[in-house]
This record gives C-alpha cells, sequence and structure tokens, in this order.
C-alpha cells in the first residue's frame, strides 16, 4: 500500500466514522446577506477613492494654474547700472 492510498483510507475513515454536522437552515441566507453587505461597502468605498482622488486633480490644476511653478520667479535686484 502507497502512502497516498494510506492516506486515503485515513480520510476515509474520519469521514465514515462521524455523522455530518447540522447545517442551519438559514445559512445560505446569512451569507447572501453579508455578502451582499460586504459588496456594498466595498462600492461605496471605492466611489469615496474616486471622489477624492478627483477632487485631488482639481486642487492640483487649480493651485498650478494660480503658483504657475513652472515660471521662472522675478528677479528681486536690479542688476547694476553700468555705462553711465
Amino acid at each position: 500500500m502507497s502512502l497516498e492510498d494510506r492516506k486515503q483510507a485515513s480520510v476515509r475513515a474520519v469521514l465514515d466514522s462521524a455523522p455530518p454536522p447540522p447545517v442551519p437552515p438559514d445559512l445560505c441566507a446569512e451569507a447572501m446577506r453579508r455578502g451582499g453587505r460586504a459588496l456594498r461597502r466595498h462600492r461605496i468605498a471605492r466611489r469615496l477613492l474616486w471622489c477624492v482622488l478627483f477632487a485631488a486633480v482639481v486642487a492640483f490644476i487649480v493651485w498650478a494654474t494660480m503658483a504657475r511653478p513652472w515660471v521662472e520667479p522675478p528677479s528681486t535686484t536690479t542688476p547694476p547700472l553700468t555705462g553711465l
């Protein structure tokens, strides 16, 4: 007898020795209710994250148009006067 046959025989003995545990009659309904609730939570969280991302992009665009970080700031000192 190989190792696989012995494992299979021991599993069959365990399964045949004890009756299957009773399953609550409302198990499927409870699982469906909890799954639906989890699905709604995930959907709401995903929508909230998209809204936050959209608001961040809009805020960045507004800041970039107002601050214009790509433009060199004006010089704070004047060049020396020469040639007079």
